[in-house]
């Protein structure tokens, strides 16, 4: 099987939001979890954590929090990872996961198009407005 680690902007754009979503969530996941190493060495911990800043009620904080650093193409991105249709949320509000799905969305987009500076930018505000 093949590995194919670049995706064309233009097969990007006709991607569903929620696999950008998918790849986003995967990335931040990992962002959170790595950048988590500086605060704590204990996996409990870590999990905890992590777990409370990855959640969707905590991404949907996020995104409003940060919102005003955006790009208007970067805002465009969110809205439509935002307005996917998607499966109902466990423990979150529908308004906090179409939120954090748009959030989540912006970040994969960002990595897809390896646009790594912008998606560490995005990723640090987002780490130090959850850890406030």
């Amino acid at each position: 099987m093949e590995t194919r680690l670049n995706f064309p902007a233009e097969e990007i754009k006709t991607l569903s939001p929620l696999i950008l979503a998918h790849i986003g969530d995967a990335y931040f996941h990992l962002y959170v979890r790595t950048r988590l190493l500086q605060v704590t060495h204990n996996i409990t911990r870590l999990h905890d954590l992590s777990a409370e800043i990855v959640s969707a009620t905590a991404q949907a904080k996020i995104y409003h929090a940060i919102e005003n650093f955006l790009t208007d193409d970067e805002r465009d991105i969110f809205r439509r990872g935002r307005n996917a249709k998607s499966h109902a949320p466990r423990n979150a509000t529908v308004a906090e996961y179409h939120a954090s799905t748009g959030f989540e969305a912006l970040l994969g987009e960002l990595f897809l198009r390896k646009n790594f500076m912008r998606l560490e930018e995005i990723c640090e505000l987002a780490f130090k407005e959850a850890s406030t």
